[in-house]
């Protein structure tokens, strides 16, 4: 792929996340300015590739450690059509079936903190395959770093916080010094 089509690609990314993010905030019933300020200009914090080669034994290693992301919109793509991707849903592990050449949109921490619970942060893991590597590529999207983190103001005039606010730079550098569990529950009032 060409620098250009790779700019062009990832421009197009960015376009998506803007709209869910709007989508959310029209859900809420928030001002969709206040959360493209928030994320206008933010980072786009990383690319993450994953490659997973075959293992002859799949069900004794992880892909990819259990986790949420701290990101406030993930999109994935699937490169190789390889599934391993399972949700944690009501204690059980459940793959996720994809549509060929699909994106799948995962919400982060970070809306799960900005909507105080409403939408929420899953867990999730990358599993390997006993036959085929498994290629995935993430893309995250963040607000810039002088936003705060915390419930929105409009959504606390009918019920109490139950994050704290910080700012971004509190938020990130926590996200990754802590050393197991989700930051989340640190940051719960």
């Amino acid at each position: 792929m060409c620098r250009e089509s790779l700019e062009g690609f990832i421009a197009e990314l960015q376009k998506g996340a803007k709209w869910i993010l709007g989508l959310i905030a029209g859900a809420l019933e928030i001002d969709v300015q206040e959360i493209e300020e928030m994320f206008e200009d933010g980072m786009q914090s990383s690319v993450r590739m994953n490659y997973n080669p075959p293992c002859p034994e799949p069900d004794k290693v992880i892909g990819l450690m259990p986790h949420s992301d701290g990101s406030g919109v993930t999109i994935l793509l699937q490169v190789n059509g390889v599934e391993g991707l399972q949700i944690k849903k009501d204690g059980v592990w459940m793959p996720v079936k994809f549509l060929s050449e699909a994106l799948a949109v995962n919400l982060g921490d970070i809306v799960e903190v900005l909507s105080n619970g409403l939408y929420k942060s899953i867990e999730h893991r990358a599993t390997v395959n006993s036959e085929k590597v498994r290629i995935s590529i993430a893309m995250f999207f963040n607000p810039n770093f002088e936003a705060n983190v915390g419930p929105f103001p409009a959504l606390l005039a009918n019920q109490k916080p139950i994050f704290k606010t910080m700012s971004m730079e509190e938020f990130v550098n926590g996200f990754f010094s802590r050393l197991h569990g989700k930051f989340l529950d640190l940051m719960r009032i």
